[in-house]
């Protein structure tokens, strides 16, 4: 009876309350989570759950010293959490600060995609013509932190205008790759992984290797344009579609940023090095 007495004592409105409460703490997790996500604080956050994981089984199998140690890494923990996540800390603080963390939405994302893949095109297209070589990754559900680490941060708006100027010859940051992280550009001449498969087409360069390497360990988009022929690749998944026309370039890119489930079955990828399609 007890039991059914507090709950007779909650209002409807009372009901809304803490269903609303509930819900607004599970959007900001949310958010944070989103804020971190592809970052190496994501592997710091899996190291705090095993160190909790850890006390609770301790606690459990009756393991006092090792249950203390737990307890003052945790203790302690919120002053490291503090320190170690201080850049995120102070993203999530700025973006607060420009009203940007909670207030984007899905029609401003597919406008902002949009508008890069328009900048992505013009510049793809102005560095094919004059046989530019280029190399450009794409960030998507796979972090591409560590590989950012290896370039020139920039933390840029994409245009058309800058990724030209990035890739023309003999410029500081030429060499290497330009990474897109959430449609801004997080760094260039960037080292990616170059691909061990042997059924790789020998007529293909170090920009096709880097592209199809990084493509065989993270879910990411690489543009190529070849510094010999001019022509233009996409990678995803560990293929290659090759000798694209700029056309099937924006076709193939708003199919996968922005979306059309109707026809995604109409996008083929070829690869292995064998009959590549043209």
């Amino acid at each position: 009876m007890p039991f059914i007495d507090i709950f007779s004592d909650y209002s409807a409105l009372d009901y809304v309350s803490d269903i609303v409460d509930i819900l607004v703490v599970w959007f900001v997790i949310y958010k944070l989570i989103m804020l971190i996500k592809g970052t190496k604080a994501v592997q710091l956050l899996k190291g705090i759950f095993v160190i909790i994981i850890v006390r609770g089984l301790s606690s459990i199998f009756g393991l006092d010293t090792l249950g203390w140690m737990m307890e003052q890494a945790l203790t302690w923990g919120f002053l490291a959490i503090i320190i170690i996540f201080q850049p995120e800390l102070r993203r999530a603080l700025e973006q607060l600060g420009r009203g940007r963390l909670f207030s984007r939405t899905g029609l401003q994302e597919e406008e902002e995609q949009e508008q890069m893949i328009e900048s992505m095109t013009k510049a793809v297209s102005y560095m094919a013509k004059r046989r530019i070589g280029a190399l450009l990754t794409l960030e998507r559900e796979t972090g591409m932190s560590d590989y950012i680490e290896t370039g020139i941060p920039l933390d840029a708006k994409i245009s058309s205008q800058l990724l030209i100027n990035i890739f023309i010859p003999n410029t500081p940051l030429h060499d290497g790759a330009v990474i897109v992280q959430k449609n801004q550009i997080a760094a260039a001449a960037c080292y990616l992984p170059l691909s061990e498969s042997p059924f790789i087409s020998k007529e293909l360069g170090t920009r096709h290797r880097a592209a199809l390497g990084v493509s065989e360990v993270t879910d990411s988009i690489t543009i190529v344009v070849s510094e010999e022929t001019g022509a233009i690749s996409i990678t995803k998944n560990g293929e290659l579609h090759r000798d694209l026309s700029l056309e099937r370039f924006r076709e193939i890119l708003t199919l996968e940023l922005i979306g059309d489930k109707t026809n995604a079955s109409s996008t083929k990828w070829s690869f292995r090095g064998k009959k590549e399609n043209g």
